[in-house]
């Protein structure tokens, strides 16, 4: 019984963990690409908008393995186990997102970036 209560708190607080922002944008975005005019500029929107991918990339990992836990012992978390999975799933699906249009948005600032001369 204390190995499943504990098994059960563990996956909450990895559960609150993972929703928590981990780095807000320290810049203000819409500033910042309303006055990117210089190759320079777009540049650091592009490695901004890689880096958040990445981020977003590993998120999706992170959750995958999450979802492979609660898939293959769902005994261990009762009624839960598919509201976890679903939950798992959709944060997938969202994160994945985000990955791709961060990883647009670097593709369209580094082409912006080679065609000012």
């Amino acid at each position: 019984m204390k190995t499943r209560t504990f098994i059960t708190v563990l996956s909450a607080l990895g559960l609150l963990a993972s929703c928590v922002q981990m780095d807000p944008h320290p810049m203000d975005m819409t500033q910042a690409v309303q006055s990117a005019t210089t190759r320079p500029d777009h540049n650091a929107l592009a490695k901004h908008y890689e880096d958040t991918a990445k981020e977003m990339q590993s998120k999706v990992q992170e959750h995958k393995k999450q979802l492979e836990e609660y898939e293959n012992h769902s005994y261990n978390y009762g009624k839960r186990a598919q509201d976890l999975q679903g939950h798992c799933k959709g944060l997938i699906r969202y994160y994945g997102q985000a990955a791709e249009a961060n990883s647009k948005m670097a593709e369209i600032h580094r082409q912006l970036a080679t065609e000012i001369k």
